[in-house]
Parts: C-alpha cells; sequence; structure tokens
C-alpha cells in the first residue's frame, strides 16, 4: 500500500495473514522497508509475488502481522522512526531525495 492510496488489504504471506505494506517492490526497496519496520517493532512477512499461473515474479510483497497496520496513517501521524530517532515522513518512506532548502510544498517527484 503506497502513501497515495488509504485502503487496507489482508493478505496470506509466509503462510500467514499480513496486512500488505506494498506490492510490486524490487528486492532493495523491499530491504530497505523491511529494515524500517522491524527496527519500529513490527514482524515483517515477504515473498516473491507470483502471476496468475503460480510462477514466481522478479518483483515482492511485503507485509506485517499487525492487521491494524496502515502506512498511511503510521507515517502521516509521525508513529515511526528512522535508525537516527527522527520521525519517518512521506519523503524518506517513499526513498525521495529532497533538498532541504525547497519549501515542503513545492517538492514533487
Amino acid at each position: 500500500m503506497a502513501l497515495n492510496k488509504g485502503k487496507h488489504v489482508v493478505a496470506e504471506i509466509e503462510g500467514v495473514r499480513s496486512t500488505v505494506v506494498e506490492t510490486g517492490l524490487n528486492e532493495s526497496r523491499s530491504l530497505f522497508l523491511k529494515e524500517l519496520l522491524q527496527q519500529n517493532g513490527y514482524e515483517v512477512k515477504m515473498e516473491k509475488e507470483k502471476a496468475k499461473d503460480g510462477t514466481p515474479l522478479e518483483t515482492w510483497i511485503l507485509g506485517v502481522t499487525d492487521l491494524v497496520f496502515n502506512p498511511m496513517i503510521r507515517v502521516y501521524e509521525q508513529k515511526l522512526v528512522r535508525a537516527d530517532g527522527h520521525p519517518v515522513t512521506p519523503a524518506y518512506w517513499n526513498q525521495w531525495a529532497v533538498d532541504p532548502d525547497i519549501p515542503y510544498w513545492m517538492v514533487t517527484k
């Protein structure tokens, strides 16, 4: 679930019902989110996505076992923290390179 979608999706990941955080991830993005969520105390489940015929794809699905977790709410309420102790911002979550001198209302991707 990206930060621009508020829909709550639950799926079975690694045999455990989990809240889907994001789908269609490449390996580096999935490892970034896994580390971030684990450091915030969530049990993370992650597996390769499968095509309709059951063959594994090159993308990942990532979820947490907390069924009421919603990444959009957690990020915008600043309930997640980075390793340096600062709150996770939408730009950090999305891994956008942000110039600190640009006002927040002018940041676009």
